[in-house]
């Protein structure tokens, strides 16, 4: 193995320590529900959805969804991108007992949009089943270290969504494979 390849390990492995310390944190589980998004959103605005706060330790996204009174909604979350190109999120909710209000926004209409640095893109979303979710894990694990923590807090099955990305002017179709495969 070469030195920087190791170096790029070893810091891999250090990321995946604090991204679980930091998520398992008193102070984040506590005040990153209140303040987090909050942040999120506004310093999006602010750069014109090139940078948010939460990107300095894991990959995020704003989903914009519609609630069923028809006002709008825009969520940051942490986010993956599979092997095929499509974005996968966990609704973890920061290990609370009760499922996140988006989760519930694309089981109610799968089509939704996500800014992803500084683009919009259409999108469809596919819970994943048991045996997606299971197939998924590690992929998720690399992103987010504190997932099975969050889920095992949580008392809960814990949403698992892939958001494909749409053409903008044709009819997709629901994803017919599984991404995990290789």
């Amino acid at each position: 193995m070469t030195a920087p390849r190791a170096i790029m390990i070893h810091i891999a492995s250090l990321r995946q320590l604090l991204l679980r310390r930091v998520g398992n944190s008193w102070v984040l589980r506590h005040w990153g529900p209140r303040l987090l998004p909050r942040l999120d959103r506004q310093v999006h605005h602010w750069t014109n959805g090139r940078w948010m706060p939460s990107r300095l330790l894991a990959p995020v996204l704003i989903l914009h969804t519609i609630r069923r009174d028809g006002t709008p909604c825009r969520t940051p979350l942490l986010t993956g991108r599979t092997a095929t190109g499509d974005y996968i999120v966990m609704a973890t909710n920061f290990g609370r007992t009760r499922h996140p209000a988006w989760s519930y926004h694309l089981l109610h209409n799968p089509y939704a949009a996500i800014d992803w640095h500084g683009r919009t893109l259409p999108v469809q979303a596919h819970r994943l089943s048991p045996q997606e979710q299971q197939a998924a894990r590690p992929h998720i694990l690399t992103w987010m270290p504190c997932f099975d923590d969050y889920a095992h807090r949580s008392q809960r099955d814990v949403r698992v969504f892939t958001l494909t990305p749409l053409p903008r002017t044709a009819d997709a179709s629901k994803p017919t494979s599984s991404p995990w495969t290789t």
